[in-house]
């Protein structure tokens, strides 16, 4: 934990999950992965939470275990977007910058 930007260290964590070979994808507030089985997912997540450099690394693990489909989180995404009728993000914040 610094408080300078965390940019290196997350792309060391998101190297590592590409080595890992999960489906993910990070936004501004950390990352979401996607595994078939609950070990893959597990063993993904260490070895990001050890790529990190530091004396205190935090990683917060929430588990979303879905039974009943096979639905990926970008298809929650595609479908708020339907429900909207644009995508799911403003372009006033991106043309700030």
């Amino acid at each position: 934990m610094v408080e300078d930007s965390m940019a290196d260290e997350v792309a060391k964590a998101v190297a590592a999950l590409d080595e890992a070979g999960v489906a993910y994808e990070t936004n501004p507030m950390g990352t979401v992965i996607e595994t078939e089985e609950i070990g893959e997912l597990l063993d993904a997540v260490q070895a990001a939470h050890e790529a990190v450099d530091g004396d205190r690394v935090s990683t917060f693990l929430k588990i979303d275990d879905k039974r009943a489909t096979d639905q990926r989180a970008f298809e929650k995404v595609d479908a708020v977007e339907a429900e909207l009728g644009h995508a799911a993000t403003s372009e006033r914040d991106r043309d700030a910058e």
